[in-house]
């Protein structure tokens, strides 16, 4: 169970329903102009009613939040939990947070097996991924894939479960629709939402209204991607409202629990049945070796569960090893640090490709990075062979290739 955190600020007084007028108020700073009503940027899909009659008729609730460093932290994370706990009083509530720094939308379709669905039934899924796909620089098809690949697994392996996506802001964004353009991310989970009649809260054109209404600014009030409180208030001011106005109506005897439709896929090569394999199911090794309890040889910051764990090592150039498995993608989960180096692979003995492991934040952090080498595989046992190379990025300090595992699209 998640320890909730109550914060002095929180200024929902529940069971009242969130009134999103309260928002400009946040840390008493009033708004020089109407406030915007938050339910402009609520895209209702199917309905919460499954996780409606689980929190108040059966008195028992599963709720995950699956995302990046922005759901980790908590703020609003925090917020929804305790209107939940307020909301249905006699609920016994189990809270997962999934939300791990840096991992967006293709992270979060290979581990939402491990994160999220090894957990137990999950009753209402919260995601966010809009910051760190652009972030990480994702493509417009890994974009659509990873998110598919989420919502799609979800539902099949329970389709009973209610889900949510949030569009957080980033300052791109803002200038996105400053310009008149809704930001290609936003675009790119709109279709599979669209697709799936799934949730979503534009938390990123919101903010950027309401900044543009003198409600508050930026720089002074949400300060960045990683919000202060005021903003962490603001994202789950919204989130509320839209929960609230699910939650609103008496439930009858009549509601019963029932499965949400899961159509043919909207790609068909979307990450739906990803999965993480350790690498001891490495077939070949040579040059490569496992160093137990992996630690940075440079001492620069590094992210939870990439550090004090087992961990696959090349780092001289020719070090190789050969991987089988049996799916549509494979792809190598890394700590990209500043000794990250390049590596050519092949599959089936087909020609050598290369790709850099060095990342623009390599030079300060060994950043956990999913890095798809394949994703339109027929679905057949393969071999990977992968080599360090003895090329390497001018920046780095190394040629080290340093993995955690493998994941595979089934």
């Amino acid at each position: 169970m998640h320890t909730i955190v109550i914060f002095i600020f929180l200024l929902l007084a529940l069971p009242v329903a969130a009134n999103a007028d309260k928002d400009a108020f946040v840390n008493n700073m009033p708004s020089e102009t109407q406030p915007i009503k938050s339910e402009i940027y609520h895209k209702k899909g199917h309905s919460l009613l499954n996780s409606h009659i689980k929190f108040e008729h059966q008195k028992k609730g599963t709720v995950a939040f699956l995302g990046g460093s922005i759901t980790e932290g908590g703020g609003w994370r925090e917020h929804i939990c305790e209107y939940l706990q307020q909301r249905f009083p006699d609920t016994d509530f189990t809270f997962i947070n999934a939300g791990i720094s840096s991992l967006g939308s293709t992270p979060g379709a290979f581990r939402l097996s491990r994160d999220v669905l090894s957990k137990g039934s999950i009753d209402l899924l919260f995601e966010e991924a809009a910051v760190n796909d652009v972030v990480s620089g994702r493509t417009d098809k890994e974009q659509i894939r990873g998110m598919e690949g989420i919502i799609r697994h979800m539902l099949i392996a329970d389709s009973t479960t209610d889900i949510i996506v949030m569009n957080f802001v980033d300052p791109e964004k803002i200038a996105s629709y400053n310009r008149g353009e809704i930001p290609a991310v936003i675009e790119n989970f709109d279709k599979v939402s669209d697709h799936y009649d799934i949730n979503t809260i534009n938390l990123a054109k919101e903010v950027t209204d309401r900044i543009n209404n003198k409600e508050f600014t930026w720089e002074d009030d949400f300060i960045d991607i990683h919000p202060s409180p005021f903003g962490h208030q603001i994202y789950a001011n919204s989130i509320i409202t839209f929960l609230e106005n699910e939650f609103a109506r008496d439930l009858t005897d009549a509601d019963k629990i029932t499965a949400h439709t899961v159509p043919e896929p909207y790609d068909p090569f979307c990450y739906a049945n990803g999965v993480i394999i350790p690498f001891d199911d490495t077939t070949e090794l040579s040059g490569f070796k496992k160093v137990t309890a992996w630690a940075p040889p440079i001492k620069v910051p590094t992210r939870k569960g990439y550090v004090d764990v087992d961990m696959l090592v090349g780092d001289k150039p020719g070090d190789s090893l050969t991987f089988s498995f049996q799916g549509r993608a494979v792809g190598l989960m890394v700590a990209a640090g500043p000794d990250a180096g390049m590596i050519e692979f092949s599959i089936d003995g087909e020609d050598y490709k290369k790709v850099d492991l060095f990342t623009p934040w390599s030079p300060g952090l060994y950043l956990p990075f999913y890095r798809t080498l394949y994703a339109e595989l027929d679905n057949e046992k393969h071999v990977l062979q992968i080599t360090v190379s003895e090329e390497k990025n001018p920046t780095s300090q190394g040629h080290s290739c340093i993995i955690k595992a493998f994941y595979v699209n089934k």
